[in-house]
């Protein structure tokens, strides 16, 4: 991916979101995606275009991060999508990464790591801060059924069709969605199943 890399802040505090605005534009590698002060606004601001990262706050009125994060995948972003919060509760972390987020750092982060964390997300490293990493340890560890348990309804559904053998274009068929859906749909399973390929996929699903 070309730099500089395109980021989108949501955040529902309007000093804290363009404290790390500027942040982002001090940085050569960076461009300013945009920025959102909910759930709703990250929504409509990725309709038409994707920047390469949205930097999400998790506590916000109305939607919270969870479920913007959700709503975004539903909706096929396939931008690298990395929390930034003040909470370092155990389930938060292991709750926002199982739902497919690329990274998790907290607030009080400095401000240069923040920047490098957010390269190494782009070069396709799951960041998280070293404050709550080893929950990802005891993440890891749990067994093969988690995966499964993360996915959309609309994942676990074309995950089935797949296990089946079914070709892009036939799942486009039978979910009635374009084959340009169908791909970001597979990409993003591939990742959350962290499988290499289609054929892995599906006989991991199928030996559960």
């Amino acid at each position: 991916m070309v730099k500089p890399y395109s980021v989108l802040v949501v955040d529902d505090h309007p000093l804290l979101r363009r404290g790390i605005c500027q942040l982002l534009e001090s940085d050569g590698d960076f461009s300013l995606f945009g920025e959102a002060g909910s759930g709703i606004d990250a929504l409509s601001a990725t309709a038409e275009d994707e920047p390469d990262i949205v930097l999400l706050d998790l506590n916000m009125k109305g939607m919270s991060g969870l479920d913007t994060l959700n709503a975004l995948r539903q909706e096929g972003v396939t931008s690298r999508i990395v929390i930034l919060t003040v909470s370092d509760a155990k389930q938060d972390v292991v709750r926002l990464l199982k739902a497919g987020a690329d990274g998790y750092l907290l607030k009080d982060t400095e401000p240069d790591l923040l920047l490098e964390q957010l390269k190494k997300a782009m070069s396709g490293q799951r960041v998280v801060s070293s404050e709550v990493a080893e929950f990802m340890l005891e993440m890891n560890g749990t067994g093969e059924e988690d995966w499964v348990d993360a996915l959309t309804p609309r994942e676990l559904q074309l995950l089935q069709h797949l296990a089946e053998g079914l070709s892009n274009r036939m799942l486009s068929e039978v979910l009635h969605i374009s084959e340009g859906t169908v791909k970001v749909h597979v990409k993003n399973l591939l990742r959350k199943a962290n499988a290499k390929s289609r054929t892995e996929m599906a006989v991991r699903y199928l030996n559960r």
